[in-house]
């Protein structure tokens, strides 16, 4: 058995009540990201690029999928979860500016997750800072060695969520991670935790305030409300819990971001071309501006966080993913 890890809750984010506080309102069909989307990779600019490359390589068990001068990408399989690009120049972000909350993990089976729990407990701990029961996710929360947050979970199937008209419940309960190892981890998964699949299932953003979030998100991007608080914001595509969380919990009245340590960009990805298309529609018609490099477009949120969108990727691979969980 590895070393144990503190049974704690998530000490950085408020408790998520259980009653929902806003609904949706009816949108049409042209207004909304396509429902099978997928998360991509999220790429950080990092100080010492061999540290976090061994942190995320050895303590969360991803492999080196690519390793290109700069630039160190890992993954689960051929699926890029984490880019790491080398920036030893750039200033340190602040705890409380806009940028990355966390990266979540998501992983195909429970087995899998403890897996690389127990790599993380081997390791002494790796960073670890609590867990919780969301009711449609089991999730455990760390940082990594230059204070980017990292979540891996698990989701419950889509069956056991319960949703209040367009809004999931969620909560943040106790959530045991020894017990969670004992009962989850197999010879098979503490021998190989790599060898399991893994995708972004979500990416929780910090930003300065909730209405201008909604405006961006909702209105420009197209993602649905899926659970909304005064100081958090939960949206997905497809009636998934959330692929992006947006909140408030250290950064209200933040300012626009500058390139600094932390996110450099998230990314998601869409079927097909024409999804792509009606996205830059809807970001122009609201005046975002849009950077297109040929094989995907990028645009920044009010605070500078930068979101980059592709066509034609593996989409399917989240749903599947998601599907395979108990």
């Amino acid at each position: 058995m590895p070393a144990a890890l503190p049974t704690s809750s998530l000490p950085s984010a408020p408790a998520v009540p259980s009653a929902p506080s806003v609904l949706s309102t009816e949108r049409r069909p042209a207004d909304l990201l396509a429902p099978d989307i997928a998360m991509g990779p999220v790429t950080l600019h990092v100080a010492d690029l061999d540290a976090m490359t061994a942190w995320y390589r050895d303590v969360i068990t991803l492999r080196v999928l690519a390793a290109q001068g700069p630039v160190v990408t890992l993954g689960r399989g051929s699926t890029p979860l984490v880019v790491l690009r080398h920036g030893p120049d750039l200033a340190a972000t602040s705890p409380d500016a806009a940028g990355l909350f966390h990266t979540a993990i998501l992983f195909e089976s429970p087995a899998a997750l403890a897996g690389a729990l127990a790599s993380v407990a081997r390791h002494g701990g790796g960073g670890y800072t609590g867990s919780a029961d969301h009711l449609v996710s089991l999730a455990f929360y760390l940082t990594d060695p230059e204070g980017n947050g990292v979540e891996l979970y698990v989701d419950r199937p889509r069956s056991a969520w319960q949703w209040d008209g367009a809004q999931v419940r969620m909560a943040t309960l106790p959530l045991d991670p020894q017990a969670f190892i004992r009962t989850h981890l197999t010879p098979e998964a503490a021998d190989a935790p790599a060898d399991a699949d893994a995708v972004v299932g979500h990416v929780h953003l910090q930003v300065g305030d909730i209405p201008t979030a909604r405006q961006f998100y909702v209105d420009a991007v197209g993602l649905t409300p899926t659970f909304e608080m005064p100081s958090a914001l939960f949206v997905s595509a497809g009636g998934y819990h959330h692929h992006v969380a947006v909140n408030t919990w250290r950064s209200a009245r933040a300012a626009r971001r500058a390139v600094t340590l932390g996110l450099g960009e998230l990314s998601v990805e869409l079927p097909t071309g024409d999804d792509l298309g009606r996205l830059v529609e809807r970001l122009g018609a609201r005046a975002v501006a849009v950077r297109d490099d040929g094989a995907s477009v990028a645009f920044e949120d009010p605070w500078g966080n930068v979101v980059r969108a592709r066509a034609g990727a593996a989409a399917a691979v989240t749903a599947t993913v998601a599907a395979q969980a108990p």
